[in-house]
């Protein structure tokens, strides 16, 4: 099988066409072939413990007691999260003299209760404060895209992303702040999702910004993803039916998510509406002038600075010099926010909630590119500061909408094979995921 899906592994797992050791022991040639991303995409593998977790799946399967279909399947796991035994690194050196973690984080022991394997520690973007996926201390990981220039692979679940591309895992648990689960999706030619943030638990998880932090999947397909966000939410996987396209209100939003695309970005999207219209989607371009509030929100640091340096302050005095610059300096700002400020922001926040929500009540769905470029080469941003914070708000900017409304979005490939890779994102408000999963079913079927 080439690019399994969940579904499809689970089913030949049931049909004793391979076995958990085999999925493992072929992610993990994947990650040790030298040609490939695996020394960049992990920061570390367990492998002797991935293959013991994978023979006893195995037994367990013959004796008719796997915890479900999908036991015995490799995944990665962000380095974000505790993993029993683990040391959680967050993609920095300044935690590597932590002490391992004594449990895993919920989203992690919920993977593993239905069987999930954990290959290694996916790598990141350090703590998780950049949507470009860069890390000078491990490494960046590049995009199956135009690999011989170098090009970034999107953050800051990187890692993760590259290893579903490139078949070192089948599935990445991820996170979410600000498209940190879809810009990596929509540059590697996956899919990613970010539920309602209070869907999943966030114990254990090293946090960036508690008012946006979300846990999210990436995998090969939006059922991969259902089937996995489920789980992470506690609920049993249901089967995904797609909605019907016909009769489906879609709104473009024209406020800032569609200023400044490349135009292989504005092609593929503009022939993704194409698609849906054909299949009976009614699609309007509004104005939704209350996105025009996050710059103001976000002009001294946003939630992330502030609420990031209230769990760093301790950690950068004591070791602040083992810190990537770009992220420290970032995080920092957070020291010069009045509380006052603060309190502003939270309640302009909440004014934008419930002026989209407002808006959005006659539609089904938010469609918009997920990024608005294409994932930029490598080199130029380790040499330029400007070039790499330009770029890092463009990779940033659409996704981060849907996290500022507190709602739901999964990016969908929307590029032709052989074709820049882009993201179509379909959105919606807090708590409509099981809708927006469904329609991402049926615009996924349409475009594939």
């Amino acid at each position: 099988m080439a690019d399994p899906t969940l579904a499809e592994l689970a089913a030949a797992l049931a049909s004793g066409r391979t076995t958990s050791r085999a999925l493992v022991e072929a992610c993990l040639a994947a990650i040790a072939d030298p040609a490939g991303e695996g020394e960049r995409a992990f920061v570390s593998v367990d492998a002797d413990r991935a293959l013991q977790a994978a023979d006893a799946m195995d037994l367990l399967r013959r004796a008719g007691a796997a915890p479900s279909p999908f036991a015995g399947i490799p995944i990665a796991v962000k380095d974000l999260f505790d993993i029993a035994g683990e040391v959680t690194t967050a993609g920095s050196k300044a935690l590597a003299a932590r002490a391992p973690a004594s449990r895993d984080a919920v989203a992690v022991a919920r993977l593993r209760q239905a069987g999930f394997i954990a290959l290694g520690r996916a790598n990141m973007t350090e703590f998780a404060y950049s949507g470009l996926g860069m890390n000078p201390h491990y490494g960046s990981p590049r995009s199956p895209f135009d690999r011989a220039t170098g090009r970034v692979s999107g953050g800051s679940t990187s890692g993760g992303a590259v290893a579903v591309a490139d078949g070192m895992a089948h599935a990445a648990l991820g996170t979410d702040t600000g498209g940190s689960c879809r810009i990596p999706a929509a540059f590697c030619g996956i899919v990613g999702y970010k539920p309602t943030a209070r869907r999943v638990p966030q114990q254990g998880c090293v946090p960036l910004s508690p008012s946006l932090d979300s846990i999210g999947p990436l995998a090969r397909s939006v059922r991969c993803c259902a089937t996995l966000d489920a789980i992470l939410a506690g609920d049993d996987p249901a089967e995904l039916v797609p909605a019907v396209v016909g009769g489906l209100r879609l709104a473009v939003p024209t406020t800032i998510a569609l200023a400044g695309l490349a135009t292989e970005v504005e092609e593929a999207f503009e022939r993704a509406l194409t698609t849906l219209r054909a299949a009976g989607a009614a699609i309007d371009r509004i104005a939704v002038p209350e996105f025009e509030a996050i710059a103001a929100i976000n002009a001294k640091g946003g939630f992330t600075a502030p609420e990031s340096f209230a769990w760093h302050r301790e950690l950068l005095a004591e070791t602040g010099e083992l810190y990537d610059p770009r992220v420290s300096s970032r995080i920092r700002r957070g020291a010069g926010v009045p509380a006052a400020d603060y309190l502003d922001a939270l309640a302009a926040r909440a004014a934008m909630i419930a002026g989209v929500e407002r808006r959005l009540a006659g539609y089904d769905a938010l469609l918009l590119p997920t990024v608005a470029i294409l994932p930029p080469a490598i080199a130029p941003l380790e040499q330029d500061e400007e070039a790499y914070t330009q770029a890092n708000l463009l990779a940033l900017r659409n996704c981060t909408l849907v996290n500022m409304i507190d709602g739901c979005a999964l990016s969908l490939p929307a590029s032709r094979p052989g074709e820049a890779p882009v993201g179509l994102m379909i959105a919606g408000l807090a708590g409509q995921d099981a809708r927006i999963l469904a329609i991402a079913a049926a615009a996924e079927a349409l475009l594939r």
